[in-house]
């Protein structure tokens, strides 16, 4: 359950569905922020990289440099959400990334891009959750999966194939798919959650120098 307070969370506006993700987050009582400069980034308690083109997202976050400021806070403890290309974002390897491409890392694992195909692909499916009572209905477009996991990542959600598709290390969530469109906010919870642990263990410094 989320705990009271309105904590104060960033969405990464730089390119892709935004919106989705300020809705869901202010369905829960949260002050949604649109992050896309680094004293904006010092000033939120959470962020979520929402989906989109992870290579243009990676491109723009590095023109206003935001990538480094991304990369600090998450070597902080600063709880981060990634939906689809915000997961690419997060993992530390892309197994087929376009030339030059980068990300912030953090995820221990390896990911692939657009793996059950092109926008004509996409899919929807219910699908079971660690921790979860119930099935998420869990969007697919374009979307990565998990080929790799390191031994501190715990898997949350796998594909009837095996393909991995929902991951949690620490206080780093990453989904392929967008639960955001379809109004299901449990995930968004857990990381409202995790900020506010990470507020009641006193590790929280926002508005410090990025």
């Amino acid at each position: 359950m989320v705990t009271s307070g309105m904590p104060r969370v960033g969405v990464l506006a730089l390119q892709g569905d935004v919106r989705e993700h300020v809705r869901s987050l202010e369905a829960l009582g949260a002050e949604a922020v649109a992050v896309r400069r680094p004293a904006e980034l010092a000033t939120v308690s959470g962020l979520v990289i929402p989906g989109g083109e992870s290579s243009v997202i990676d491109k723009l976050a590095r023109t206003f440099g935001l990538q480094q400021p991304i990369r600090a806070a998450i070597a902080d403890g600063m709880p981060v959400y990634g939906t689809c290309a915000g997961l690419i974002l997060l993992a530390d390897r892309i197994a087929d990334g376009i030339r030059g491409q980068e990300s912030v890392g953090g995820l221990d694992i390896t990911v692939q891009r657009n793996a059950f195909g092109s926008q004509i692909d996409s899919f929807e499916t219910q699908l079971e959750v660690a921790g979860f009572d119930t099935p998420v209905s869990a969007t697919f477009i374009r979307a990565p999966r998990v080929v790799q996991t390191g031994p501190e990542v715990d898997v949350l959600a796998s594909l009837p194939d095996g393909a991995i598709v929902a991951v949690r290390q620490g206080a780093l969530l990453g989904t392929a798919f967008h639960p955001e469109m379809s109004g299901e906010t449990r995930f968004h919870e857990l990381l409202l959650d995790l900020i506010a642990a990470r507020e009641l263990s006193g590790c929280r410094d926002v508005g410090a120098a990025g």
